[in-house]
């Protein structure tokens, strides 16, 4: 029988204490990397990560390269992540009803199969536009249906009280993955063209298969509910409804996501029309990026670990708005590298808050089907903004990187740290 991440709790201080470590504090980073199995799962994604934000951010760079244009752009990215929009909350309904570790590695591996059909098109002569966007698709779909049962799972890996530096830890490996994938991309783009990059994807995810296959986890979860498959798909949305705490968060996302974050999507387009910026240099600009938002999910499992994550929400988001716009105004490309650093920071410190409050605020039976929300505001919903951005972001980029910069700042006036409190929201 699998023991429960709680049950080691006792041990982890003790060996703190016998270890002479620095002092053991629950919450922290440092606390949730004490726990064998989150180690596993945290070093295989992130290796994984790695080769896909490559591809990631590269189909971007090829999609400018293949025709210049912004829909084209907005298109690819929307297939690439869209089906976060349709698919996460059946992909939630399969977390909490089959076998959890038969479900992430089997997506796993034909994503790794797809990304290698999507490079042997790259090294065609004149590769088909539709065949990409097809492939592209295909690896979306794939996504969406796992990745609520990747998110389900990470809560499991740690006991509660180091949840807040297990989400911390998690948005860092994410963002790492956008500083090293995207400059080792653009550096093999820059020389070898697309191909290349997606092969190495398609590896990467054996790290992911790894870690998956050799952690311990609970791979069933008993949820209670009616069978009615249909019910079953609409639960998420009647726990999301029936706590106000969890409506909050959601709703804030969802617009969040398709009104202040298409700037990720049309990111290729800046760099080229606003900066100038060669591929190599646009690689470099995305690092640096990914090493602000890095550090600001890094920062509240540090030295915000102990800090109220609804106090930081209203700061949170006034300086996302101020960084955002002065993304879209800057034209200097010194200046632009810095402020992509502090955008990252200010963006993922926000989500992190966010993400941190809603894990919070689950029971381990609800989670699969609740985060199946949370990854169809953050993942679905910003290339659906990014799909309406696109045909504009050629001409008119600035103005999209203003007006979520003014959605930002009306979040801000609904992110009341008091008001949030008295609807239950943990002041940790």
């Amino acid at each position: 029988m699998q023991p429960s991440p709680g049950g080691s709790e006792l041990e982890d201080v003790e060996d703190a204490i016998v270890d002479g470590d620095v002092a053991y504090q629950r919450g922290t980073a440092a606390a949730a990397l004490r726990h064998r199995d989150f180690r596993i799962v945290y070093g295989g994604t992130f290796a994984s990560n790695i080769g896909t934000w490559m591809q990631n951010v590269i189909l971007g760079l090829y999609a400018v390269k293949l025709t210049g244009s912004g829909f084209f752009v907005g298109l690819l990215y929307f297939a690439q992540l869209g089906p976060l929009l349709f698919l996460s909350m059946m992909g939630g309904l399969l977390a909490d009803r089959v076998d959890r570790r038969r479900l992430l590695v089997s997506l796993q591996i034909l994503q790794g199969t797809l990304s290698f059909a999507l490079a042997l098109v790259a090294w065609t002569s004149h590769p088909s536009h539709v065949l990409i966007v097809v492939i592209v698709f295909a690896i979306g779909i794939a996504n969406a249906l796992g990745a609520p049962g990747l998110s389900a799972i990470l809560p499991t890996l740690v006991p509660r009280e180091d949840m807040t530096g297990a989400v911390a830890l998690w948005s860092v490996q994410m963002n790492l993955s956008r500083v090293i994938g995207p400059a080792i991309g653009a550096l093999i783009f820059a020389k070898l063209d697309a191909g290349p990059v997606f092969a190495i994807n398609a590896a990467t995810y054996l790290f992911a298969v790894a870690g998956l296959l050799l952690a311990r986890y609970p791979r069933y979860v008993h949820a209670p509910g009616v069978d009615r498959t249909e019910h079953r798909l609409l639960s998420g949305v009647r726990i999301a409804r029936a706590d106000p705490v969890i409506r909050y968060v959601l709703l804030t996302l969802f617009s969040f996501s398709f009104f202040s974050l298409a700037f990720v999507g049309i990111m290729p387009l800046v760099a080229k029309y606003n900066l100038e910026l060669s591929s190599g240099l646009y690689g470099l600009l995305y690092a640096s990026f990914g090493l602000g938002a890095a550090s600001g999910a890094f920062t509240v499992g540090t030295i915000l670990a102990r800090r109220s994550k609804i106090a930081l929400l209203r700061p949170g988001f006034i300086a996302f708005a101020v960084a955002v716009a002065a993304f879209g105004l800057v034209r200097n490309v010194p200046a632009a590298f810095v402020i992509a650093a502090v955008l990252g920071y200010v963006y993922f410190l926000v989500i992190t808050c966010l993400s941190t409050i809603l894990q919070k605020q689950l029971r381990n039976e609800e989670r699969g089907r609740v985060m199946a929300l949370w990854i169809m505001g953050f993942g679905g919903t910003v290339p659906l903004g990014v799909l309406v951005a696109g045909p504009f972001a050629k001409s008119h980029s600035t103005e999209v990187l203003l007006v979520g910069a003014v959605w930002a700042l009306v979040l801000a006036l609904f992110s009341s740290a008091r008001s949030l409190r008295e609807k239950g929201a943990p002041d940790d």
